[in-house]
């Protein structure tokens, strides 16, 4: 979790209940607005991806899912 994130969880729990949902509500349309199907990778996660398309990542579209055996050593 980064630091900004830790301060805004703190502080969010200073607050009473009724801002806390208010403030999830907006934080959530905020979300919603930036990614509606929760699709865009944060660049932690991009970081991620990559390093893995970079390992010798193996898509699912390119796995011969009815021979598999042909994949052991």
């Amino acid at each position: 979790m980064s630091p900004v994130t830790k301060d805004i969880t703190s502080m969010l729990d200073m607050l009473p209940e009724s801002e806390q949902k208010l403030v999830y509500e907006f934080v959530k349309r905020l979300v919603l607005a930036w990614d509606s199907d929760f699709s865009k990778a944060t660049p932690e996660e991009q970081k991620k991806i990559t390093q893995a398309e970079n390992s010798g990542f193996i898509g699912e579209d390119e796995i011969d899912w009815d021979n598999l055996g042909k994949y052991a050593e």
